[in-house]
């Protein structure tokens, strides 16, 4: 029988810091970091990660594995695809093969299909390249074997990760489609299979846009337009690091079509670069303008044509140093993702899968008048998450700020606030706790933000060490770590300069 243990759990067991997160993912005592292999099959969602099953800074990469079917209570089972003295297992993604085009089960019975980077080590054959290769699951995704006819691509190259592939059916026929990248070119290269075997190369895009750093797990999905069957768009996530809008890792996507064998960027989607061969960053599309939203893929597969992605919550910057013990590193919220017309174009925006049932609100305000004044909301609740959900109308107001996580009546504290003028959000994690442990981490930033009719939306989720912020339903989302001193629990709303109308506000304990 599998032993397995529960994930998320309590921040009681933590042996150094009470931080562990209640709905966000974590190992129990590894490192994790990029998501893996997203799947959903006969009911149930697999999250697969690099994992390191020895320790808890990054090494021996391998595949660490963890199931849930509602997304947000998870079970860790054992490493799933390990490293060997040939190869650490790298980023890749998982097919339910129907067909059965692999020949490793049968149409009744379907082999889950992982597809993913060798890097080979000092001594293999293939020593010094990243290939892809196979591993199959004929048990529902609990055991693997590695595939004998390994690698099944490969390009000579020492950059050649982080396999997505899905299946296709369009105008160049069906078959199964991988996006790959060349990183430290900055392009994604495609090739297409009949059998996840033999692959025939298609189109490489790229360079384009933020172009600063490796480009890393792309991913490439299709999605209505406002919901319209008969507007659709094809988009292309691409992760970098370093050369992110906010600094270090981040995650940014184009909007395009794609034809079967190549896609095309919208015009709107590409930023020109300036005279000095520099691109404006804040021009680009980001997933997350805050530090810690990184290699974000989705489950090409989940129920009701749901496009959901996972990301890692953390920044290559800092992440081997993160003041935890002895897990390191956790993973987003899920977030759903649509395409939404904003501004006339075709732009993502997220939710965040949260419990169907939240329960009632430990506070909830509506039309209450601000002048240069601050309001006291419910405390953050040890072993449980905090949801806040805001209408605001700024008003006169300059600024209109939530500290979270704060001492009472101290300066410590997390701000998310909203500048009137400039009409940029931002979260500022420079006085939040615990900043010291690397010189990059102590930060802030921000996003720019058009109020709808005048009124600032917001959903923000405050997780012992994480905060992530969706703002105007989710077309600007933020997200950072943070380190509160241990006892800051408090939270307030401030406006300065003015006066503002709190229209809504409901403050709810996730537990």
């Amino acid at each position: 029988m599998t032993e397995t243990t529960t994930h998320p759990a309590g921040p009681a067991e933590d042996t150094a810091l009470n931080i562990r997160p209640i709905l966000h993912y974590t190992a129990k005592n590894t490192w994790l970091n990029d998501p893996n292999g997203l799947v959903w099959h006969r009911g149930v969602y697999h999250l697969f990660y690099q994992n390191n099953p020895f320790d808890n800074v990054w090494g021996n990469m391998s595949w660490g594995h963890a199931t849930s079917t509602d997304l947000l209570h998870w079970t860790e089972h054992p490493v799933a695809i390990a490293c060997d003295e040939e190869e650490d297992v790298f980023s890749g993604s998982i097919v339910v093969d129907h067909d059965n085009t692999s020949g490793f089960g049968t149409v009744e019975d379907p082999a889950l299909v992982a597809i993913y980077t060798s890097a080979f080590k000092e001594g293999s054959v293939h020593q010094g390249t990243q290939a892809q290769s196979l591993a199959f699951s004929t048990d529902a995704g609990m055991t693997w074997s590695k595939y004998a006819g390994n690698p099944v691509l490969g390009r000579g190259s020492a950059h050649f990760r982080d396999p997505k592939v899905f299946s296709y059916e369009g105008p160049a026929g069906s078959c199964w489609v991988m996006v790959a990248v060349e990183a430290q070119h900055q392009q994604v290269v495609l090739y297409r299979s009949a059998n996840l075997k033999d692959w025939e190369y298609l189109s490489t895009f790229g360079p384009a846009n933020a172009t600063g750093g490796e480009w890393e797990c792309p991913d490439l999905f299709p999605l209505p337009v406002d919901g319209d069957p008969d507007s659709v768009k094809w988009v292309l996530v691409v992760n970098i690091n370093p050369g992110a809008v906010a600094g270090g890792s981040g995650g940014q996507y184009f909007v395009g079509d794609f034809d079967g064998v190549q896609f095309t960027a919208d015009f709107d989607s590409l930023v020109p670069a300036d005279a000095d061969g520099t691109t404006d960053l804040r021009h680009c599309l980001w997933l997350d303008w805050g530090r810690d939203y990184y290699a974000a893929v989705s489950f090409s597969n989940a129920p009701e044509n749901r496009r959901i992605m996972i990301g890692w919550m953390n920044n290559w910057d800092y992440a081997n140093s993160l003041p935890t013990s002895p897990w390191r590193s956790e993973m987003s919220l899920a977030r759903e993702v649509e395409l939404a017309t904003v501004d006339g174009l075709p732009r993502l925006v997220q939710r965040p899968v949260l419990p169907l049932d939240c329960g009632e609100p430990a506070r909830t305000i509506q039309d209450v008048e601000l002048h240069d004044s601050l309001l006291q909301l419910p405390d953050a609740t040890p072993g449980s998450a905090q949801l806040i959900e805001a209408e605001i109308l700024p008003g006169t107001a300059r600024t209109v700020a939530f500290r979270l996580l704060g001492a009472s009546g101290g300066t410590a504290a997390t701000v998310l606030s909203f500048d009137a003028v400039t009409s940029r959000l931002t979260l500022d994690r420079r006085n939040s706790g615990n900043t010291a442990f690397h010189g990059k981490f102590a930060s802030a930033e921000s996003a720019p933000v058009k109020l709808d009719g005048g009124v600032l939306r917001l959903r923000v989720i405050v997780d012992h060490c994480s905060v992530e912020v969706f703002a105007q339903g989710g077309r600007v989302v933020l997200s950072d770590l943070v380190f509160p001193v241990s006892g800051n629990l408090g939270t307030e709303v401030c406006v300065e300069g003015g006066t503002a109308i709190v229209r809504k506000l409901a403050v709810t304990a996730l537990s």
